[in-house]
């Protein structure tokens, strides 16, 4: 059976991200290999699954990636989505900690999403 052991996300800049991905929304560091002068293989996990899936912080140095950020971001699309046991919850803890929604949480059904910023490139929605 197939499984999940890495995902990404690109960012503008890798130590902006993780200072955001580990500083403000709580994962935790798990690799940091350098690639180069430029480039790192750096991922984050959750603390709640620090052995599970990683999420690489992976630049955005492909021709194609600006692009394709922006046309996400411009329509408002969130190029992630994450798991959380209480939206709201997690919408005002991140709100206090000066993070920018363009989607408060929102009831879509069986599950309610809120969509922010990272802060590097893309739009995230937390779900739960």
């Amino acid at each position: 059976m197939i499984f999940l052991t890495v995902t990404s996300v690109f960012v503008d800049d890798q130590q902006k991200a993780l200072d955001f991905y580990t500083g403000v929304l709580g994962f935790l560091p798990k690799n940091d290999v350098p690639l180069g002068p430029e480039a790192r293989w750096l991922t984050v996990v959750s603390t709640r699954s620090p052995d599970g899936v990683e999420l690489l912080l992976e630049p955005s140095s492909h021709p194609a990636v600006g692009p394709f950020k922006e046309a996400l971001v411009e329509d408002g699309i969130p190029f992630a989505s994450f798991g959380v046991d209480d939206v709201q919850a997690e919408f005002e803890r991140l709100s206090a900690a000066g993070v920018g929604f363009v989607q408060p949480p929102t009831a879509m059904g069986p599950v309610t999403t809120a969509i922010f910023d990272d802060t590097c490139g893309n739009l995230i929605q937390l779900a739960g």
